[in-house]
């Protein structure tokens, strides 16, 4: 399935049943529209105009399309904004409102803003909740982008407040629980309870930890009304959001993503890949300047599958030149159809591509759409028609994504952590657990993406690459497991309130791996140690703990003397962080003791699977040869793969 998105409001109304027809002549079936659209739906107060929003979906309705839309929240118009100012959220660092002029201009904490959220939602859901042209709606946009999340102003301040309350019952308990004997942070009462931002030096880690807690409370509570407030009158329309990148709302996105019906991303692999890589050398990132890194993509996808479990759409999709990263070049052609099928080889049910023309003026003239700003289609479009009929041809949808046996163990509160006591400007948990992710697939697997209620045994190898606070449920489940489990450095370190272990780290973590840690350095990325792992050398960077094996056998060291990896039984712990060549080498080595069978990719070569389907993607500027599918029936492509190029085979296993 396809899709794209639509702003008819941008554009003449003698334009909107051209557009339509054009879309169904490209092979598109869903068009979301409305997410930014509020000023055109109520200019003013209770002075609704939703007649052209009628004709509009009537027009692509007629044309045989489906019919997205798109909450209007993201965007309160200004005259909202007049009448109730306070619904501006605070920025953290500076304290000063954040105005007037972009998008998600408001404070999760504005009961006000909550309730006319809901208000324009029910009109909406009321006029188009049995519209026959209407599917589905997609609530908000982004949620959390532009870091959004968290807000000091004064209803966020009276917000925590309460929920300090609520969670601690008494000043008393709260000042223990942070430690507030330090320093005389001492509090007298919860109305005196500041938000932990604007001080001389740092606050308190569990003071941050409790107001990161609170505020992804508040976004979910807000999401979770919307979604309510649409069920009322939309039962047999499905709901779905947004993401962005995970770690970048601040927020449990499992709980955000709890009462969808399934989940939405929206996927930019030249902005993420120019983001992620701004720091490399030219040498590192021009291989992938214009195609996007090889795992960084499928990163956002598998975690976005795996925060329901299940299918997920892609409702944003690259098109060409995007105008929001710090670069921003052009894709390498194919590259449009090569990421369209990779959404799908990951478990995308539909790829919506963002957005149908490219508007010429304010803050996003300069992103590409499928149509340039004179209705001429832009050099990508062809891609597109391509793979509408090759994802036809090969009956790709009907093929399910099954599960991996292995998968990455993940926890909003990890990211929080290391945001929150850095130690180091170098260890920052999701990029450690975005370099385990590259490691194993080097090695031709697929990953699943899990939180802690799932059911561990269907897997044979569960992987935390970083995670400081594990709860007694969680750990209660490990212990009763038989599945293999390795855990990263600093996992197990920090009490529930950010505090470290009595018994020292890794805390309740030594139930099933008796070890302790007596101390941890930081260095730099420039001063490795070495890690010697069977007798071969390999580099231990920025982070090590020093460590009394205990009851555990060491199976690799620091400089050959202190222990750098412990097992105990079917636990695994790595007691630093390390280069991507011990990563792949170690997982390798432990795949093959589990019977998991592994492929070392060719250089910019992935392998993905879906149902009988496994696809090749090859992103190097060379041709590659697949020794993986030697025994395959191609459905795309062969065994020799070119740049920039997917090939597809039906094999017999399911797996």
């Amino acid at each position: 399935m396809f899709g794209v998105c639509y702003y008819p409001e941008h554009w003449s109304e003698n334009q909107w049943a051209s557009d339509a027809q054009r879309m169904v002549d490209l092979g598109l079936h869903y068009v979301r529209i409305g997410e930014f659209a509020w000023s055109r739906l109520e200019p003013e107060r209770d002075q609704y105009a939703f007649e052209w929003m009628d004709r509009a979906i009537d027009t692509l309705g007629a044309a045989g399309l489906k019919v997205i839309i798109g909450t209007p929240t993201a965007t309160p118009p200004k005259w909202l904004i007049d009448e109730h100012p306070e619904i501006l959220p605070n920025h953290p660092k500076t304290g000063r409102s954040r105005g007037f002029g972009s998008r998600r201009h408001y404070d999760f904490s504005s009961e006000i803003y909550l309730e006319e959220s809901l208000r324009i939602t029910r009109k909406l859901a009321q006029r188009y909740g049995r519209h026959p042209s209407v599917v589905g709606w997609q609530t908000d946009n982004e949620l959390c982008c532009h870091d959004t999340t968290l807000s000091v102003s004064p209803a966020a301040k009276r917000a925590f407040q309460g929920w300090c309350k609520q969670r601690y019952g008494s000043i008393h308990s709260l000042n223990e629980a942070w430690g507030n004997v330090f320093w005389s942070m001492e509090y007298p009462d919860f109305p005196s309870i500041e938000c932990p931002f604007g001080a001389v030096t740092e606050t308190s880690p569990a003071h941050q930890l409790a107001f990161r807690r609170f505020s992804s409370d508040q976004v979910v509570r807000y999401h979770s009304a919307m979604v309510a407030a649409l069920r009322e009158h939309a039962q047999d329309q499905f709901i779905t959001h947004n993401f962005i990148p995970m770690h970048e709302t601040g927020v449990d996105n499992h709980a955000l993503a709890a009462p969808l019906d399934f989940a939405s991303y929206d996927n930019y692999p030249l902005g993420r890949t120019d983001l992620i890589m701004a720091k490399c050398s030219a040498e590192e990132l021009i291989p992938y300047m214009r195609t996007g890194h090889p795992d960084y993509a499928t990163y956002y996808h598998d975690q976005t599958r795996g925060l329901l479990d299940r299918g997920f759409w892609i409702m944003e999709q690259q098109p060409g030149p995007v105008n929001w990263a710090n670069s921003n070049p052009r894709p390498l052609p194919g590259m449009i159809r090569f990421w369209t099928l990779e959404a799908f080889a990951h478990g995308a049910e539909c790829v919506s591509y963002f957005r149908w023309r490219q508007i010429p003026f304010a803050q996003e003239q300069m992103h590409a759409g499928l149509l340039r700003n004179d209705s001429s289609e832009s050099e990508y479009l062809p891609e597109i028609r391509q793979v509408v009929a090759e994802v036809q041809a090969m009956g790709l949808t009907k093929e399910q994504k099954t599960h991996s046996r292995i998968a990455i163990l993940n926890h909003a509160q990890s990211n929080w952590i290391s945001d929150i006591e850095r130690q180091s400007q170098f260890f920052e948990t999701d990029t450690i657990q975005r370099d385990y992710y590259c490691a194993l697939r080097q090695l031709g697997l697929d990953v699943d993406f899990i939180d802690e209620q799932t059911d561990f045994n269907r897997y044979a190898l569960i992987i935390a690459p970083s995670m400081p606070m594990l709860s007694k449920a969680l750990l209660d489940r490990i212990e009763k497991s038989s599945t293999t489990f390795v855990f990263g450095p600093r996992t197990g370190s920090k009490t529930n309130e950010f505090s470290l272990p009595h018994a020292l780290p890794p805390g309740e973590l030594q139930r099933v791996l008796p070890f302790r840690v007596l101390s941890t350095e930081t260095t730099r990325p420039d001063c490795p140690e070495h890690l010697v792992w069977k007798g071969n050398q390999y580099q231990s960077l920025v982070w090590r703990e020093f460590i009394d094996a205990g009851h555990c056998e060491t199976i690799a060291t620091m400089n050959g003397t202190h222990p750098a990896v412990l097992k105990y039984g079917q636990r695994i712990y790595i007691a630093t962080l390390t280069c991507s060549r011990f990563l792949v080498d170690f997982f390798e080595d432990l795949c093959q003791s589990l019977n998991l069978a592994t492929f070392r990719c060719p250089d910019g070569v992935r392998i993905a699977r879906r149902g009988g389907l496994t696809f090749a993607f090859n992103y190097s500027s060379q041709t590659q040869s697949l020794e993986i599918a030697r025994e395959g029936e191609f459905v795309l492509g062969g065994f020799e793969v070119a740049p920039q190029d997917v090939a597809v085979w039906r094999t017999a296993s399911k797996k």
